[in-house]
């Protein structure tokens, strides 16, 4: 990268505009979740209340003691072995016992919990000793298939685990920018933000000092808005500017102008976001960022704080022998200058530790 010193103050307190960032095309909040959970929740309480039968249900005693003594049974439906369903004698209903059933009704009027259908088949029939067969209630038995329920049984529980399990894969997997997700199957994906023309206002002019150093920058931004010009010319643009001062000299801030003035895509990212606590994350990041930043070419990247990731290597404080910041610097020299041609895409870089940097990072041409 061909370096630029930068010792001079500025005064400029504004900051850029950043992008609208919602993630990889729109990402659920927590809330969103705790409303879809209740949601699923009123669709099985709705179920069960319209699945569920409205009529009371009584006990063997009330059953044999008031409505079969009195003789106001029409008929007893058992179903699925389980459950008889009573119909009350039209005549009866609205008055008495069962005023609290309208007339008309058709029933089932009431419920009983069988337990084992012999025994209640033994039980009536000796409640039934001495009555004419042509008076004594008539049974039917039926099969009765709730699908909706055996369904929800199914999915319901499944459901919740893969809601939990969402959940938890969202809580794990740290926010990010454009790119970024909020998906752990997301993870190797560039953090980068991304200001598209007219969401920075800032500029040069708000620059104070640094005239030489914004010539040469300006340069590179009016070679990616008329490339023409110079490659008529046979003149080479440098893959990279870097950036080196102590801190508070505006290195930022040039940066900032830069997407303020460029009229290309511009990827903002800090140097130690490309590292997380998985191996391999920062490589595939630095590939990713590349990848979007040559589909959108010409494009310029800007690394805040390279020095997160572009100290000398083989002296890492790291006692592993492969260091995962290695393999993020790696990457990042191997898309500048490696087999590839990136042709349009400029890479800056700002630090305040020029002396920890890799030499392969200072090499001319870079």
């Amino acid at each position: 990268m061909a370096q630029q010193d930068r010792k001079r103050p500025f005064q400029d307190g504004r900051q850029p505009s950043e992008p609208d960032n919602d993630g990889s095309g729109g990402n659920f909040t927590s809330n969103s979740w705790i409303l879809y959970i209740l949601l699923a929740l009123l669709v099985v309480q709705i179920f069960f209340y319209f699945n569920s039968s409205s009529a009371e249900q009584v006990s063997w005693t009330e059953f044999k003691q008031e409505m079969l003594a009195n003789k106001d049974i029409e008929k007893i439906t058992i179903v699925n072995k389980e459950t008889a369903e009573i119909y009350i004698k039209k005549d009866k209903l609205g008055q008495g016992r069962y005023n609290k059933i309208e007339s008309g009704t058709e029933g089932p009027h009431y419920t009983l919990n069988i337990g084992s259908i012999e025994t209640f088949e033994r039980s009536l029939e000796e409640a039934q000793q001495g009555v004419p067969p042509e008076e004594r209630i008539d049974v039917n038995y039926i099969s009765r298939t709730n699908w909706w329920g055996n369904i929800l049984s199914w999915v319901v529980p499944f459901a919740i685990i893969i809601g939990i399990w969402i959940f938890i894969l969202r809580r794990i997997r740290p926010g990010g920018g454009v790119g970024g997700g909020n998906n752990i199957f997301d993870m190797g994906k560039s953090k980068a933000k991304l200001f598209e023309k007219g969401q920075s206002d800032v500029t040069f002019d708000d620059v104070a000092g640094l005239e030489e150093v914004k010539v040469e920058v300006k340069e590179i931004v009016d070679f990616l808005k008329n490339p023409s010009r110079y490659t008529r010319l046979g003149a080479k643009i440098p893959k990279g500017v870097l950036l080196v001062g102590p801190p508070g000299t505006g290195k930022t801030l040039l940066a900032r102008a830069v997407a303020g003035e460029a009229s290309v895509p511009f990827y903002s990212i800090s140097g130690s976001e490309f590292v997380e606590m998985f191996v391999g994350v920062g490589a595939s990041r630095v590939r990713d960022l590349f990848k979007k930043a040559k589909q959108n070419s010409p494009s310029i990247i800007f690394i805040d704080e390279i020095d997160a990731v572009g100290r000398s290597r083989g002296k890492a404080v790291s006692l592993q022998s492969n260091d995962e910041r290695e393999n993020t610097l790696n990457q990042i020299l191997t898309e500048m200058d490696g087999f590839g041609v990136n042709t349009g895409v400029i890479v800056l870089a700002a630090t305040n530790r020029g002396d920890v940097l890799d030499r392969a990072l200072l090499r001319p041409g870079r």
